[in-house]
């Protein structure tokens, strides 16, 4: 190797599939996170593919991201749910049967295509918090679900662009953490004694 030539680490891959119920915001949340814009009608979505360097934590990370569909193309769902590492799970604010379909709908099934294990990484999303009027899904309710998964939780606005950053960087330190324990490093502490223990 010559002196002008340096080593550069390669950045991770992960692929990471954004689920939930139509109309919650799933291509509002996709493309705040990979263009910084906010998209303010429903077009509904069979799949859309996304791909974006960031640098979490100090190291870079390659996403590929799969923005889904809803409830209108079911038959898509077991292929995105084998063939993707980590998932973003959407229900809106103001919309409770979007919180109650994914349970129901979404994570029971993404447990089922994971050959059973629990041990899949997710974030359990509230999106549209700027419509706090209109609520009808309570923070208390999407905690009490996070918690029982064992999973991150946070609410965000993509309209604008509230914890949508912290949304995936939350997927990708769960990603992270399960291939350390795979390559048999040490697991990292967290301060509360959860696995994956953000909460917001």
């Amino acid at each position: 190797m010559s002196a002008t030539q340096t080593t550069t680490e390669k950045a991770e891959l992960f692929k990471i599939a954004v689920v939930g119920s139509g109309g919650v915001g799933k291509s509002a949340i996709t493309l705040r996170f990979v263009n910084n814009t906010f998209v303010d009608y429903y077009d509904p979505t069979i799949e859309d593919s996304y791909s974006k360097q960031v640098l979490v934590d100090g190291k870079t990370v390659k996403l590929e991201i799969l923005d889904t569909a809803g409830q209108e193309y079911e038959i898509l769902r077991d292929s995105y749910m084998r063939n993707n590492d980590g998932f973003i799970l959407v229900y809106s604010m103001v919309d409770r049967s979007s919180f109650e379909e994914l349970e129901k709908k979404f994570m029971n099934h993404i447990v089922q295509c994971k050959d059973g294990s629990m041990d899949v990484p997710m974030v359990l999303v509230g999106n549209k918090c700027d419509l706090e009027s209109s609520r009808q899904v309570q923070k208390s309710v999407g905690r009490d679900m996070a918690k029982k998964w064992n999973i991150p939780f946070l609410e965000l606005s993509a309209k604008q662009g509230t914890n949508v950053q912290e949304c995936f960087q939350a997927i990708v330190r769960q990603l992270r953490e399960m291939n350390e324990e795979e390559d048999g490093q040490p697991k990292k502490d967290t301060t509360d004694g959860q696995k994956k223990c953000l909460i917001m």
